[in-house]
């Protein structure tokens, strides 16, 4: 059951009256946040013991769990409460899941860096037993029994010597008189008694999703509505000068039109001309009809082309050194075989199938907002520090997300519709991009080139590794952009005894950052292909390679740009020889068909892929399947996790085989699906998911499976044809063969 969107809902008056009549709410918070008044106006002495918000049990029995964390599509809405529900032994399907505003008694709260499930696996935990064992306590009194007699089973404490039981519903009020007990004293249940976690439950949503009654950030309503559109200068960087308002203002439908002057924060309130219309077409209509004089003067020489030739001039030079270790000159004089190569990932787009947008309301008190975003606490202060408002006059409710991927993370839009809606006169208003909007202003994720060369010993071995890492600094040729930086230590440095990396910057005003596993997804195209070459130079199976690549189990200490989390080598070779074998890797297929192997460990997840593909002898290429294995620690909701995985080897697809953004003249020349592609279901390929449920703490899942797609693909189609694929996308490549 999911909480409904209505103002005031029967949930929500059931809920209500249960309270003011007495009850239990309980979260993993503790008592320094003190008693909290419920139901003041139906009785000024009604008050709930509430030391946090995520559970909720009324004497009806009604049981409301609290999701904290923003929901774009990863699951989260139903799987945090779920660890809760495990804990608390109630029966899932029958609980209320009800989704939080941002607000300062549930900790952080955001999505992004594949963090909710670590983050909060054991606060969950605690919360959901904190429940159970003061539920129990409650029993023991009323029963006049030891607390170690009873059980829980499904919503009940059960009391089996006796036979009696009592529910969840009937024991609220007493428990809510009880005090919180220590933290050190309340038992966790143990992994093997789980009877939710590990199983497959259906999205809380889906229901409503199915049926097109969810409402995501787009479908807001509210009584006096109006709509809004913004136009900003294609040219990153770029002014208003002058703009036909007077005409604009005059169309059908249109309320105001006005520049917006905007600031210099990139990331924030950049100028452009706002509509206020009274419907989002009456908006879209005009803004086609607007003549904008753009001051262009920051556009000269930020184009694709240029910064290819660039890339070429900086690789003869010399880099930056950022990691050095052995001789690597002298591993390449001595080698058996040395490999060179030059590869390349363009500039991506997160092409969520929301545009960005949000629905805000400027009051006296202050200004409410109908947020998707992924960092609505950044967002906040954002809003507060760009227009002088304070933080606490600022209200954000969060909404379900058509898709993230990072893309959210930036608040950008949340401020434009603050800004608009102060020209409202206390009329909520709704921003709407249009999908060229969607398109041409984001923060892209960085295109990177990397000019390799590899060097085999005359046992088949990786005795030398050298990089030069070409990238991109925002406006500068110092420091990388957002997203753009490639770790000292990412695979294979550390692996191999003679190892150098190089770095020049490109300076660019197009703006950067994390898109679904940053950096991951265009380093491990370049990584694991590049290995793939010196596999076959060295006449040498690919998996073995790997393995062997990897050498003895050990654990390697946490090192920078893997997120503090250490790199388990046992756990990553694990999952090389699990997608192996599920996937048939070492049966022969005829000419045109291959299999690739590529692996990655990204977001503390360990992933390796097997993509088997066709490609006809015209060029054309089919992905028929592909084998995942990944180790994330124990699954939460087998359903969820198989969707994540699926997920993210379509959207990998999508981007290896037919994604680029390219810019002309300092502007963004993609504009909407007919030339930035996504797969489509006929295109899907057979998938194969397969886990391993190890013991280690859970880590997430919406990031880690996404980055091997490219270079098992790629791998797979050098299996298949003899080309190798060093310039995404796939489809700039001819595959034909004869």
């Amino acid at each position: 059951m999911n909480a409904s969107h209505s103002p005031f809902s029967r949930r929500e008056f059931l809920r209500v009256t249960a309270l003011a009549g007495g009850g239990f709410a309980l979260s993993s918070a503790f008592p320094h946040e003190g008693w909290a008044e419920v139901g003041q106006a139906l009785d000024d002495t009604a008050k709930i013991f509430t030391p946090g918000p995520f559970i909720k049990i009324t004497p009806e029995g009604i049981i409301t769990i609290l999701a904290k964390n923003p929901e774009t599509g990863q699951g989260i809405k139903t799987s945090l409460p779920m660890i809760i529900a495990e804990e608390l032994d109630v029966d899932f399907s029958t609980i209320v899941i009800e989704q939080a505003a941002l607000r300062k008694d549930v900790g952080p709260q955001f999505a992004g860096g594949s963090r909710s499930t670590p983050d909060n696996y054991l606060r969950m935990r605690q919360a959901g037993a904190t429940a159970r064992a003061m539920l129990i306590e409650a029993a023991a009194q009323i029963w006049q029994v030891r607390s170690t007699e009873l059980s829980t089973n499904q919503g009940k404490v059960i009391h089996e010597a006796s036979g009696r039981s009592l529910t969840y519903g009937q024991l609220a009020t007493k428990a809510a008189t009880l005090p919180l007990p220590a933290e050190n004293t309340v038992k966790l249940k143990r992994d093997d008694s789980f009877r939710l976690l590990g199983s497959r439950v259906g999205g809380v949503d889906n229901p409503l999703i199915v049926t097109g009654r969810a409402e995501f950030g787009i479908d807001q309503k509210l009584p006096g509505l109006v709509y809004a559109a913004l136009e900003k200068c294609p040219v990153f960087g770029g002014k208003v000068v002058s703009a036909n308002l007077a005409r604009i203002k005059a169309l059908p439908g249109v309320l105001d039109a006005f520049v917006l002057e905007g600031t210099a924060n990139i990331n924030g309130l950049l100028p452009g001309v706002a509509i206020i219309a009274r419907s989002t077409w009456a908006a879209f209509s005009a803004k086609r009809q607007l003549q904008i004089v753009w001051d262009e003067s920051a556009a000269t020489g930020h184009s694709t082309e240029a910064y290819a030739g660039q890339a070429v001039a900086l690789a003869a030079g010399n880099g930056t050194k950022i990691r050095q270790e052995g001789d690597v000159t002298a591993a390449l004089a001595t080698a058996s075989k040395v490999v060179t190569g030059a590869y390349f990932y363009p500039f991506l787009n997160h092409a969520t199938l929301e545009p960005q947008g949000c629905t805000a309301w400027a009051r006296e008190d202050g200004i409410e907002f109908w947020t998707t975003s992924q960092t609505p606490g950044s967002g906040q202060e954002l809003v507060a520090s760009t227009l002088k408002i304070p933080k606490d006059k600022l209200k954000l409710n969060l909404v379900r997300a058509g898709g993230g991927f990072g893309r959210r993370l930036a608040n950008d839009y949340l401020v434009e519709a603050a800004a608009i809606a102060l020209r409202t006169q206390g009329a909520p208003v709704k921003l709407t991009w249009t999908r060229e909007d969607d398109m041409r202003h984001c923060f892209y994720r960085p295109a990177g080139f990397h000019f390799l060369k590899g060097a085999i010993d005359a046992h088949g071995r990786v005795s030398a590794w050298h990089n030069h890492f070409v990238t991109f600094g925002y406006k500068n040729t110092e420091r990388p952009a957002s997203s753009a930086s490639l770790s000292p230590d990412e695979l294979p440095a550390r692996f191999i005894p003679n190892f150098e990396l190089e770095q020049s910057i490109i300076s660019t005003i197009v703006p950067t950052g994390p898109m679904r596993a940053p950096g991951s997804n265009g380093l491990a195209f370049v990584m694991q292909s590049f290995i793939d070459e010196l596999a076959h130079a060295a006449g040498r199976d690919p998996v073995a390679f790997r393995l062997e690549l990897l050498g003895t189990d050990r654990v390697i200490p946490p090192a920078q740009g893997q997120r503090g989390n250490p790199y388990d080598v046992a756990r990553m070779k694990a999952v090389i020889a699990l997608a192996a074998e599920k996937s048939g890797w070492g049966q022969a297929l005829p000419r045109g068909q291959g299999r690739g192997v590529a692996f990655h460990f990204s977001h503390a997840g360990y992933v390796a892929l097997v993509a088997e593909v066709i490609v006809t002898p015209d060029g054309t290429l089919t992905v028929r399947q592909v084998t995942a294995a990944v180790d994330v620690g124990p699954i939460i909701n087998l359903s969820g996790a198989e969707n994540q995985v699926q997920g993210s080897i379509i959207d990998g697809i999508s981007m290896a085989w037919l994604q680029e953004i390219t810019h002309d003249r300092g502007r963004t020349v993609q504009s909407n699906f007919n030339d930035y592609p996504l797969l489509r279901s006929t295109e899907t390929p057979a998938v194969s998911v397969n886990f391993i449920q190890s013991k280690n703490p859970p880590t997430g899942l919406g990031e880690p499976v996404y980055p091997v797609v490219p270079p098992a693909i790629c791998n797979a189609i050098f299996a298949a044809t003899g080309h190798r694929i060093r310039k995404l996308p796939i489809s700039k490549t001819d595959l034909g063969w004869s």
